[in-house]
């Protein structure tokens, strides 16, 4: 057996020297061909571009929004008011840099939402007479700049449309989605719409820190009082919505109030005036133990509290975290005054980076101050609204 073996070891190696010989190829030559890898070395393929975001999953498809300034994309244009802000600075980062209305320089908490969640890019306002068919069935906002739960908030700006009362624009939308679709479907349009409710603010504000004592609501109520006044009218407008079709409804608390530049420069403070921010966060505490008591009175809603105190707060405590370097003043002023709508224009000093501002305005937060705070709160509560 080791004749046959010893053979065909010498016949596998005299053979192919011979077809190297024969064809004046070099055997180192074919070594290194040997060991060569079966394909020529390419580079490696540059990483792929990173993919744009993408919408959050959901089932939501349409938002309705109520308040004021905070969230108001227009319809006090249309208002014979003077609270406005339909010119320069405002607006100045919004696409197109137009002055659109929103009490910022930029987009609104609305716009950011229905961005997040795939519906469009911006929320037009309901009395914008341009609206077309889709911007109705995708959603538009009610709210009105300068309003409150307190009717009486809006007495001082001629024509604000007070919360309680944004409630008949909602009937006429509805009755104008009834007149592109079938009404069942409207229905169903309305039950599966995100409805964000945002104001208290100016209630606080106007009518029980800043207006005189005689006037405000401080003759009346005491703190806790007033609270649970404001919060009685926001459970009367909670269930005319529910009436109308609402079910889905994101109800926010109030900021640190004690924290807006216009608090801390009536005062004279440099810092926040804490006693305001232990008001608010008061108020947020009973707000939150009255939605679920709502809730289960109204079958099939969902009353979720939307904190807001918490990553303003947070902003304003680690601004470096968060790319800004200013929180005391707004963009737009000097920080020793009120400036804002009116008395935030274009002779009105103003930064060079609305970016790194927090606020834009004495009042209003900024566009990147908006957008930090719609993540937070959508990636928090979207589980519980879907």
């Amino acid at each position: 057996m080791a004749k046959p073996t010893l053979l065909f070891f010498f016949a596998n190696l005299i053979f192919p020297l011979f077809i190297i010989t024969s064809l004046n190829v070099s055997p180192i030559f074919c070594y290194r061909a040997w060991r060569r890898p079966p394909f020529p070395y390419r580079r490696p393929l540059p990483p792929p571009p990173p993919t744009p975001p993408q919408p959050l999953p959901h089932k939501i498809s349409t938002v309705l929004i109520f308040g004021d300034s905070t969230v108001d994309t227009g319809n006090n244009n249309h208002l014979s008011t003077v609270f406005k802000a339909n010119f320069p600075p405002y607006g100045q980062d919004f696409p197109g840099h137009v002055a659109t209305g929103r009490f910022s320089n930029g987009k609104l908490v609305p716009d950011f939402l229905a961005s997040m969640l795939g519906i469009k890019d911006t929320v037009p306002p309901y009395l914008d007479p341009g609206l077309r068919p889709r911007d109705l069935l995708t959603g538009v906002s009610f709210a009105s700049a300068g309003s409150g739960y307190d009717e009486r908030t809006s007495t001082g700006f001629t024509n604000v449309i007070p919360v309680l009362k944004q409630v008949d624009l909602f009937r006429r939308y509805i009755e104008r989605v009834e007149g592109l679709v079938e009404e069942a479907q409207a229905l169903e349009i309305v039950n599966a719409a995100l409805v964000l409710v945002a104001a208290g603010t100016n209630d606080m504000t106007f009518n029980f820190y800043d207006v005189p004592s005689t006037t405000n609501r401080r003759a009346e109520f005491n703190l806790s009082g007033y609270h649970h006044f404001l919060q009685n009218n926001l459970g009367i407008f909670v269930k005319e919505l529910y009436t109308l079709g609402a079910r889905r409804m994101l109800i926010t608390g109030l900021p640190p109030i004690g924290c807006l530049p216009i608090q801390k420069a009536t005062r004279n403070s440099q810092s926040c005036v804490k006693q305001q921010n232990k008001d608010a966060l008061s108020y947020n505490k009973k707000l939150k133990k009255l939605l679920p008591i709502l809730q289960s009175e109204l079958p099939r809603s969902r009353l979720i509290f939307g904190d807001i105190y918490k990553p303003f707060l947070e902003m304003i405590r680690f601004p470096k975290k968060y790319g800004f370097a200013e929180v005391s003043r707004g963009c737009c002023g000097t920080g020793r005054s009120m400036e804002r709508s009116m008395l935030c224009n274009r002779k009105t000093p103003k930064c060079h980076n609305a970016s790194q501002y927090v606020f834009w305005d004495s009042i209003h937060p900024s566009q990147a101050t908006y957008e930090l705070a719609s993540k937070r709160i959508l990636l928090r509560l979207l589980p519980e609204l879907t």
